[in-house]
This record gives structure tokens, sequence and C-alpha cells, in this order.
């Protein structure tokens, strides 16, 4: 199957993301969030990260304003029915994308490939709730995007295979590399990322170390390019804490019980970068650890 128009729902961190790549690479991108103001923040960043690599010779500026006109922004959820492919991208809560796939369908091309790129959510489960879970795949892109060479492609129960090639050729035409994962919770990196993240949390939460020494020992220990707090606050707090509990809710196992300390963060709304506070606060000219 031949893919030339692609949606993309959600203009947020991941989305628009996601609309940069696809438009560097000559695919027509349909852009979609619940507000002007969203989709608009979605494209400025889009704008912004493109003019980067303007400036780092990365692309020319003949390759950004082509890429800018590539991708259309539309509030009408029905217009990405037309594409050939749909990448969701929206918020990291199972009802939210069930609800989204829903509204889709009545609009769908019958040759159109549903995808999300949750991190962690049953791709079975969620393509059980559309009527082709044959053209459903998890597709889920690392973060950020534009920098990140790491595609996992995530086949379902049902997914076919003229599916799984369909998607592997995108990914290729990015200049990326896909990693195929099976349908179990977190798949392939947030299941051994996530835990980790965890156990740091942890670290702090027992007074083993305190945000800074857990963050340099991995740095110069480990040689991990950000520490691991550093590196949660960059994901978002929320998000670390909703992939740990489909771990622990799916697998059944109290090594993946989420720290209390993490809950905690979260109810504070304290998310990471997002938020100007998490493991570290933001509000000022250098980050400075909370704990």
């Amino acid at each position: 199957m031949d893919i030339k128009r692609v949606g993309v729902i959600g203009a947020g961190q991941m989305g628009n993301g996601i609309a940069h790549v696809l438009a560097l690479a000559d695919y027509d991108v349909l852009l979609n969030d619940l507000s002007q103001e969203a989709l608009d923040r979605g494209l400025s960043v889009v704008r912004k990260n493109l003019d980067r690599q303007v400036s780092r010779e990365k692309i020319t500026a003949e390759e950004r304003d082509a890429a800018m006109a590539r991708i259309i922004p539309t509030l009408d959820l029905k217009e990405l029915g037309q594409t050939d492919l749909i990448i969701e991208a929206a918020t990291e809560r199972e009802t939210v994308k069930n609800a989204i796939f829903e509204d889709l369908l009545p609009h769908l091309q019958p040759h159109t490939i549903l995808t999300s790129n949750t991190s962690s959510i049953s791709i079975t489960r969620l393509a059980s709730r559309t009527d082709r879970p044959e053209k459903f795949m998890g597709f889920h892109f690392m973060n950020p995007v534009p920098l990140m060479q790491l595609v996992e492609l995530i086949r379902g129960i049902a997914t076919d295979e003229e599916t799984y090639k369909a998607c592997l050729a995108v990914v290729e035409k990015l200049g990326k590399t896909a990693a195929s994962a099976e349908d179990f919770p977190a798949f392939i990196v947030n299941r051994i990322l996530m835990p980790m993240i965890n156990e740091a949390v942890y670290t702090l939460y027992e007074g083993v170390g305190n945000v800074q020494s857990i963050d340099g020992s991995m740095k110069l220990g480990a040689n991990h390019p950000m520490g691991p707090l550093e590196l949660a606050d960059f994901i978002g707090l929320d998000t670390c804490l909703a992939i740990m509990n489909v771990l622990h809710d799916g697998l059944a196992d109290t090594k993946y019980r989420p720290c209390p300390l993490l809950t905690k963060y979260v109810e504070a709304g304290w998310l990471g970068r997002k938020t100007q506070r998490g493991f570290y606060d933001y509000r000022g000219e250098t980050p400075v650890p909370t704990r």
C-alpha cells in the first residue's frame, strides 16, 4: 500500500514532532487537535524546530518551507478520514483514545490504517473497539521525535502483514529504525526504562541519595546522557506514573508498583518540565533540585 497522506491526532509534544518528520519526508499531513490555540502552538513548535535544523545546516530553508506547507491544521476530526494512515498521539488515557477512534470510524476509507502512538496501552484492546483490527497497530515514536532514531512497531493479535509492511515502509522513509515489539504492557523501551526511573524515585524516597547525587551517579557511573529523575521530568511524571500503573495492572507483579513519591508529585501537579516543577524546579535560570 502506497501511503501519501497521513493524519496526526494531537498537536502536543509528540504529535507536532510526528507531523514535523512526516512533512520533511514528503508526506502530506493533516494535523488535528481540539482547539485552534493547540494547533497554533503545535505549528509554532514545528516551525521553531525546523528553523533550528536550518541554522545547523541539517536542512535548507526551501526544505523547511516545503515541510511547513505540507502540514494542514484542522479542528474537524472527520477530515482525517480521507488519509491513508492515521497516527493517534492524544493523551495517554485509554478512554480518550477509544472515543477518538469511535468518532473517526464512520469517516474512514476502507484502506485507511489506524495506529496509536501509545507508550504502554494494549494495541489489541484498542484495535478491538474499531471496525478494522487487522489494519490497526502501535506506532510508537520516541521523544523528541525529530532527534530520536527509534520507532516501536507493535502488532496487535489481529494485525495483518500488509499493515505491518506499510508502517515499516513509512518508518524507513522517515530515515528511522523500527523495532518490532509484541503487544505486552509498555512494549520494549518503557518496559525497561520506566522501572529504572521508578527505582530511582524509590532511591530518593528512601533517602539513599538526593536528586543531584542520584542523577549524577547514573550520568557519571553508567554513562547515561541524562539522569533518571531529570529524564522523568522531561517525559512528564504523569506519563511515567500512567505507564507504571499499566505495567503493575497488566503484569500483576509487585516489582512494578509505582513509588508513592511519584504519585505524590503527580497529585501536587508537579509533572516536570511542562509544569515548571518536578524533581527539579525550572522557574529560575538553572534547574534546582526539589529534594
